[in-house]
């Protein structure tokens, strides 16, 4: 089961988990159940509440004991008894069923409208008759009065089947060119239909004439709402004798009050999906509209939100159980879904456990989804060493960071810091020893932490206690006792550091300050002994020697900085010089470097090379290699360009190229020499 809060509103979904197989024996559906906690913890209000593909439709009979249900494949309808908590029956149809209507108090009488533009009627033994109306129906309501059905479809038409006589009746000529919806006012029985076009036409059944016409698609476009092309009517509902909610195929619900053509409010899903169930629900004057994607309930007076929810699939319709606060959904999945909301009324009577199941969740509220996970930020993951899981389905980005489990996290801190843990430990009981010193009686001395700041407080505190006395004003809090400062003598990590070159640079024109101020209250407390009375040549006097004492004052600390900032570049080179004395001192070990089969070793500017040229672009390696002649790019016919590239040959391969070239070029001089002598020695013999 699973609990959602929006808007401080309770929704429990009972349909939440996994559902078993029916194929499973009873002895291995024990045992996954002993297994698998989150099985064991489900609540399985009806059992097989379900359908094998998809359901379009649900209903609940007006005695409440039954639901019915409708959906594929194959097409079927299945009856379930909220007594026994279980299915009833199951009967398969011819074509799937548009919608259906359950005329009787319970399931004995029941109509089906199906998509082959059949109308089945079925009895409590099963199927009873079958007959077919001229048109495609879309939607049919029953008239108890006459007992006549009215039907409409792809058709101007309205057509009235009277199940008194058994047969049809002359039908209803309308204005529009089709009917999408209709619906029959349970008071003073007028019928309205909801045509293609946008409007709502009424009719009078006894006089089988029109009696009024919303224009529902010109009032639906106000000034926030936008719209693509003209909204028709998809969702049409009756609230006792004089109010209609109206949903439009552009997701808009209007609520009229039938004296006006003007409607009281008008209420946009903002998603642009047409509205597929309007329902009423009276104990706290809210509107149940849903579209596929959302099911949302406002106040029909200020149309105000008061919750809403999203499942998982998208939605075909809703039902709302009489006087109760329990939900149905039959989805574009095989589970139908089953909310119970504790606000809108109490659970029925069948199982009237849920009632306590809550009220035991909200005195013992569970942790929520978000407990079971941490969020960091970007500079976490990197202090982390998980900064290569961003984009993976380990962390789920969320504003200015992501959600990571809080297991993964606490084994990525404990890799990254495995003392973390036994330092925060230490720190915790330090904390509580000093806790239970606070309840002894203490002498009055000074912090562990910045402790020449804490006597200078002291003693500058107490110099104006002694003033403000004499004054007779009231003493100020002292920083010590200040809650707001009481770390910074407690925790470590607060010290100052006087060896740091900020304070130093600091220092003086600190010192400076309190050495003026307590030469300011030693003249204001001589004054007071003397009880002179202000004049304005003695406060003149006062202002130069001020003056005067101000500019000593600043000469001094700029001299102090400048002897701190000499000192400072001083140190600074002191260190410079012992680092260079420790690398002089260590000895450079040789490093050995191993050479792969094939290669040859150069020098180590030939590898720097390397890596110099792989660091250049493809461009300018390619510019290179034209200037070597490793490369050779040139035009086509066709406009292209074609580049001709020559490896490179190793070390080896080019030794052995220039001995062969050499080897040639001496038995080319070998054959020169040899053809040589022989022409000699012939024209020797011919001359003798």
């Amino acid at each position: 089961m699973q609990v959602s809060n929006l808007n401080e509103v309770k929704i429990y979904s009972l349909s939440a988990g996994r559902s078993l197989p029916e194929w499973l024996s009873d002895r291995k559906k024990r045992a996954l159940q002993k297994k698998d906690v989150d099985i064991r913890r489900r609540i399985e209000l009806i059992q097989d509440f379900e359908m094998p593909t998809i359901s379009t439709k649900i209903k609940v009979s007006r005695d409440g004991q039954y639901i019915m249900a409708v959906g594929t494949y194959k097409p079927r309808v299945r009856c379930f008894d909220t007594y026994q908590l279980s299915q009833k029956f199951e009967r398969c149809l011819d074509s799937e069923v548009v919608t259906f209507e359950i005329l009787s108090d319970d399931y004995s009488k029941i109509v089906f409208l199906q998509c082959g533009r059949f109308v089945e009627f079925h009895s409590q033994h099963g199927h009873y008759y079958k007959t077919r109306i001229p048109k495609f129906g879309r939607d049919f309501s029953y008239h108890y009065p006459s007992c006549d059905l009215y039907f409409v479809g792809a058709s101007s038409e309205v057509y009235r089947l009277n199940l008194e006589q058994g047969r049809f009746l002359n039908s209803l000529q309308t204005e529009a060119s089709e009917s999408n919806v209709c619906d029959i006012n349970p008071v003073h029985f007028l019928f309205a239909m909801g045509t293609a076009e946008g409007k709502v036409e009424c009719w009078d059944p006894r006089t089988r004439n029109r009696v009024g016409l919303l224009d529902c698609a010109l009032s639906s476009v106000t000034a926030d709402t936008e719209i693509e092309g003209l909204p028709s009517i998809s969702a049409l509902k009756f609230d006792g004798a004089l109010n209609m909610a109206v949903g439009t195929s552009t997701g808009q619900v209007l609520l009229y009050d039938l004296r006006s053509s003007n409607p009281l409010t008008v209420k946009d899903h903002h998603y642009g999906l047409p509205i597929k169930s309007v329902q009423f629900q009276h104990q706290l004057d809210l509107i149940i509209s849903a579209d596929s994607r959302i099911i949302k309930m406002w106040n029909k007076d200020t149309g105000k939100i008061f919750t809403s929810m999203e499942p998982e699939h998208d939605i075909n319709d809703v039902c709302l159980y009489p006087n109760s606060g329990m939900l149905m959904t039959a989805n574009e999945a095989p589970k139908m879904n089953i909310y119970y909301i504790p606000v809108l009324g109490p659970a029925p009577k069948w199982c009237s456990f849920l009632d306590n199941l809550t009220e035991e969740l909200e005195e013992n509220p569970e942790s929520t989804v978000y407990d079971d996970y941490k969020f960091v930020t970007r500079k976490d993951l990197e202090n982390l060493g998980l900064a290569h899981l961003i984009g993976s389905s380990l962390l789920r980005a969320y504003m200015h960071g992501f959600f990571m489990d809080i297991r993964l996290y606490h084994k990525a801190k404990m890799m990254a810091n495995p003392f973390a843990y036994e330092e925060y430990r230490r720190e915790k009981i330090r904390q509580k020893i000093e806790e239970t010193r606070a309840q002894r009686v203490q002498l009055k001395k000074l912090p562990k932490v910045n402790k020449e700041l804490a006597l200078k407080l002291i003693e500058e505190e107490g110099e104006e206690q002694q003033l403000r006395k004499k004054r007779k004003q009231k003493n100020l809090p002292s920083l010590l006792k200040d809650d707001r400062f009481k770390v910074m003598f407690e925790n470590p990590d607060f010290q100052v550091d006087e060896q740091s070159e900020e304070f130093r640079l600091l220092n003086p024109l600190v010192s400076k300050i309190s050495e003026k101020r307590k030469r300011k209250l030693k003249i204001l407390e001589e004054l007071e002994a003397q009880g002179e009375e202000e004049e304005e040549e003695p406060e003149g006097k006062a202002s130069d020697a001020e003056s005067s004492e101000s500019s000593d004052d600043e000469k001094g600390w700029v001299e102090e900085v400048r002897k701190q900032r000499k000192l400072l570049r001083q140190e600074e080179k002191l260190k410079r010089q012992e680092r260079l004395k420790e690398d002089q001192q260590t000895l450079l070990k040789p490093q050995f470097f191993e050479i792969k089969e094939g290669e040859e070793f150069r020098s180590f500017k030939d590898s720097a090379k390397k890596q110099k040229l792989m660091k250049k672009t493809l461009e300018d390696r390619l510019k290179l290699e034209e200037k070597l002649g490793t490369l050779n790019v040139s035009d086509t016919t066709v406009g292209s360009k074609q580049a001709t590239f020559k490896l490179k040959k190793s070390e080896q391969q080019r030794k052995q190229q220039e001995a062969e070239k050499q080897h040639r070029q001496e038995r080319k001089a070998l054959r020169r020499s040899a053809s040589h002598l022989k022409s000699r020695h012939g024209r020797g013999r011919l001359f003798h």
